[in-house]
């Protein structure tokens, strides 16, 4: 964050300059669009700034230039209608964070970001649950550059909403089944990121079609999806040995930790059992069950306290080969 001092100096050198080049100000339509937009990256506030593209057309024109980032979380009440006034202006924004404590963006609010934001790249819908299919085919025409979409309690959803992206969070949207998660694997092998937490339709065949189609997969959350067993567990280990030459590749390229799994949530997957865990976390060392480096989450599983990651089994051989001398 910019502090006061630091936003009056560089405030300072802008008006400076502009005196020697001749300018003269007597109103905010005077003010350089130049200066405009160096003075709305020095607000932190999007609030203020939203304020600001309402004063006059230079504002408006600096406002839709410079802001590639808005966070509208801060609205508990007309989001809907505020979207629907801004999406004309910030035609630039590349990052949109819509998150909501009570639902309140309806279809037409994101149709309005679709028609209007094509830069768009990450967009944060979660607890909208008054979206429907409606809003993602919106979406998936408009903002053809969106890699990251957070879903996560947007219940309203079919699976023939999912769209080609790289960052996929949908946690808790409880209609997504096999089908839907079968055709987001086999429509977007680039997947990096999937949250499926909450999911309780899925079984096995969701996590088989991952591991065999999304090579590239680094974080997947099954929290609470408790109808996955070992099988999914195995076909993570197996695609990931059969990929082996795909991770010695990044590895000689000083890039290892981009490939393979990074991340895995099964708490309360109470069906697993410790060989076919143990399996998955032999294969992935970035997997981690020590202390501050929790990658792999196992909480509510207790038959999976056996189950450790590659760096702690190293340790206790080591220190079983080298014992202490006896006192």
């Amino acid at each position: 964050m910019v502090s006061e001092g630091e936003t009056r100096k560089e405030l300072s050198r802008c008006f400076e300059k502009m005196k020697m080049e001749g300018y003269v100000i007597s109103e905010w339509k005077d003010i350089p669009v130049e200066l405009l937009m160096r003075i709305l990256s020095l607000v932190d506030d999007d609030r203020t700034v939203i304020i600001a593209s309402g004063l006059c057309s230079g504002w408006r024109d600096a406002v839709s230039l410079a802001l590639t980032r808005l966070s509208l979380s801060w609205c508990k009440k007309n989001m809907n209608s505020l979207v629907l006034s801004l999406a004309p202006k910030f035609v630039k924004l590349q990052t949109l964070v819509l998150r909501q404590d009570k639902p309140q963006l309806e279809d037409n609010a994101v149709e309005a970001i679709a028609n209007r934001c094509h830069e768009l790249q990450d967009l944060d819908l979660s607890k909208s649950l008054k979206l429907t299919d409606r809003s993602l085919y919106s979406l998936a025409r408009g903002c053809t550059s969106l890699t990251k979409l957070n879903l996560s309690g947007c219940t309203s959803f079919s699976d023939t909403a999912l769209n080609q992206l790289q960052s996929l969070n949908l946690g808790w949207c409880e209609n997504i089944s096999d089908d839907g998660v079968m055709s987001l694997a086999y429509g977007c092998p680039d997947l990096r990121t999937l949250d499926l937490c909450g999911c309780v339709l899925i079984t096995d065949e969701s996590v088989v079609a991952l591991a065999n189609r999304c090579v590239h997969l680094r974080s997947l959350g099954l929290y609470y999806c408790r109808n996955i067993t070992d099988r999914a567990m195995y076909s993570l280990a197996q695609s990931g040995v059969k990929n082996k030459h795909e991770m010695w590749r990044a590895v000689k390229k000083g890039k290892f930790d981009e490939e393979g799994l990074r991340s895995l949530n099964i708490s309360q997957c109470t069906y697993l059992t410790p060989s076919a865990v143990q399996a998955v976390c032999d294969t992935f060392p970035a997997l981690h069950t020590c202390s501050g480096r929790h990658s792999l989450v196992m909480s509510g599983c207790l038959h999976l306290q056996s189950v450790h990651c590659a760096c702690i089994l190293q340790s206790h051989q080591t220190h079983t080969a080298f014992p202490h001398p006896a006192h």
